[in-house]
């Protein structure tokens, strides 16, 4: 399967199922479509967009998940299958009895993974993250000293403020928090649908506690993952107009979905950062069917260049 991301911007448009296709159409008339196996996820975010449930269905099925936005276009709700993994049953269980110390063990991973990814990107950036590095091996289990927070104190300063000034991260704000939001949207859905994909429930966390939300999984997985969607903002804030600022036209909106296909370092050799999820999230699969103990992670990308560039 392939691991595009389809939106949807057009107002009134309806989506159907037509022989294996997404069909996009407005006044009875078709616009376009796309075929299904190609789908890594749906973000619907288009005024008065309608969809059929023989499509919702079919997505489902192929457990690709779909992201529903509001007025606001900030998204609603995620859209995830109940089934689609021949072991999911047996993985849901060994999930909900992880145990406390399980957890924490786990969750220290993410966090150094995080930590570590942030060095990575900032280095990238061309700034220097060698403390960061050195917190990263001082995560413990839980992360008792906040060493997340310690971190993101450090890192945010570096790796938006040569572009943003005196930035601060903030989920309401515009510009660049705009793109950093849109862009974790983006891998908030890809996370969905790894975790699915994996058997596991993404409403069992190893750490996030947020009330509501049934995608709490989701929030743990990606952490590994978002300083490239970091990296790309500050790509595009340092290609913007200073003037005008990030205003997430088409064309940057684009360059934060790519993300996803980024080529990460792995064990398997070059691997899009969305294979790299989707290998995560199997390890903890794995991990809660008790046939192995640590989680996989990947390593930097893999053309350097090309990301500082902003052409990854």
């Amino acid at each position: 399967m392939n691991n595009r991301i389809v939106e949807i911007v057009s107002d009134g448009v309806h989506l159907s199922l037509l022989r294996g296709f997404l069909k996009v159409s407005r006044d009875g008339a078709e616009i376009g479509r796309i075929g299904l196996p190609e789908i890594g996820a749906l973000i619907v975010r288009g005024y008065g967009a309608s969809l059929s449930l023989n499509l919702a269905a079919r997505l489902a099925e192929l457990n690709v998940p779909v992201v529903l936005c509001g007025a606001d276009q900030a998204p609603a709700s995620i859209v995830w299958p109940v089934s689609g993994h021949h072991a999911q049953g047996s993985i849901a269980e060994g999930q909900a009895a992880l145990t406390q110390p399980q957890k924490k063990r786990l969750w220290r991973s993410l966090v150094r993974a995080k930590i570590t990814a942030q060095a990575n990107a900032l280095e990238l950036a061309g700034e220097n993250a060698a403390d960061l590095k050195s917190m990263a091996r001082e995560v413990r289990s839980g992360d008792p000293d906040n060493m997340e927070a310690q971190a993101a104190r450090r890192y945010w300063p570096r790796m938006m403020g040569a572009v943003e000034g005196d930035f601060t991260r903030n989920r309401s704000g515009h510009g660049a928090n705009a793109a950093l939001n849109y862009g974790y949207t983006v891998l908030r859905a890809g996370a969905a649908r790894a975790i699915v994909a994996a058997g596991l429930h993404p409403g069992l966390s190893l750490h996030h506690r947020s009330r509501g939300d049934g995608l709490r999984l989701a929030d743990d997985m990606m952490e590994p993952f978002r300083p490239w969607v970091d990296l790309a903002v500050r790509n595009l804030a340092e290609k913007n107009d200073p003037a005008t600022g990030i205003d997430l036209r088409a064309d940057q909106k684009r360059a934060l979905v790519d993300v996803l296909t980024l080529d990460l370092e792995s064990a398997r050799g070059a691997s899009p950062l969305q294979t790299c999820m989707d290998r995560l999230c199997r390890s903890l699969a794995d991990i809660c069917l008790e046939d192995r103990k640590e989680l996989e992670f990947p390593g930097g990308p893999v053309f350097a260049a090309a990301v500082r560039e902003g052409d990854a």
